[in-house]
């Protein structure tokens, strides 16, 4: 769902669709060889014209077409550049104050997605909190641990992050300090030109001694100004997720970890400067949990 910013206030667009004379948000179907993200900025920009970044996952939507079942993931979807001209699928896009918009819009499933949308502030502190890819089994590994690389199979997920990461405009890459973790994510650092900062508190070594250091360390990383990505362990991910949706009232029905997966986890942003000084109702609130369990697009 494509939004902007209009002086403070927020828009979204709407698009006329001629083929069947209605008013929706700006949805399609995956092309071969990419991943539903990629299929929305994709989309977005053939029917609007704009480039945008994307935020939360807002929800999955399923309906018949004639008798085919179909299912649209739609995703908070900044615009940053570009403009709309008409094209073969739609003739007219409104933006719209998110007041004014249910009325216009066709479909009770798009009112529905614009309802979550408007639940929660539309700029968010974003990170991508990532399990390293596959690096082989731990224990056909006869050097220090640390070091065990990626496997052929991890390094196709590596590049396959490396693709779709960027989709969320990260600015910062964080990492436990294993191999493996900086080997996943150090693609994506590159193609931003930044540093990888080591995160020892995120490794398992580094978290159990003191969970709640670990976690304090990861609401920092989230307080910062930019988005990040943050590579971590299978041994971590879970419990740091868990307490996080608890803090922040949230219901995860499970959490699951797969190698090369990522949640893309939202926080309300403090306000003002912050510090782990200030009372624990001053920092950020995790408000949104989605899971992406492989960044490789389907066969």
């Amino acid at each position: 769902m494509l939004w902007r910013d209009a002086d403070g206030d927020v828009e979204v667009a709407l698009v006329h669709r001629p083929r069947y004379d209605d008013w929706s948000l700006p949805k399609g179907k995956l092309d071969r060889g990419e991943t539903i993200p990629q299929c929305a900025v994709r989309e977005i920009a053939e029917e609007t014209g704009y480039a945008c970044v994307l935020g939360r996952h807002l929800r999955q939507v399923s309906y018949d077409v004639r008798g085919v079942p179909k299912t649209v993931d739609y995703y908070a979807a900044e615009a940053v550049s570009g403009s709309f001209e008409v094209n073969d699928e739609v003739d007219e896009l409104r933006w719209l104050p998110v007041a004014e918009a249910p009325a216009l819009l066709s479909y009770a499933p798009d009112r529905a997605v614009l309802a979550e949308f408007t639940r929660l502030p539309a700029d968010l502190s974003l990170v991508l909190l990532v399990r390293h890819a596959k690096a082989g089994k731990r224990s056909e590994w006869q050097d220090d641990d640390d070091l065990r690389p990626l496997s052929d199979a991890g390094w196709k997920q590596a590049e396959a992050l490396r693709a779709v990461l960027p989709l969320w405009a990260p600015t910062r890459v964080h990492t436990a300090p294993r191999v493996r973790c900086a080997d996943t994510v150090r693609g994506v650092a590159e193609d931003l030109a930044v540093g990888v900062e080591e995160e020892p508190r995120l490794s398992e070594e580094g978290y159990w001694p003191d969970p709640e250091a670990g976690l304090v360390r990861l609401l920092e990383v989230a307080a910062q100004e930019g988005r990040a990505v943050v590579c971590s362990q299978g041994g971590v991910i879970p419990s740091v997720v868990q307490t996080l949706a608890e803090l922040g009232g949230l219901r995860l029905p499970e959490i699951p970890c797969k190698k090369g997966s990522a949640w893309v986890l939202a926080f309300t942003r403090p306000f003002g400067s912050w510090s782990t000084s200030d009372a624990p109702s001053r920092w950020p609130t995790l408000v949104s949990a989605h899971y992406l369990a492989t960044a490789l697009p389907k066969p």
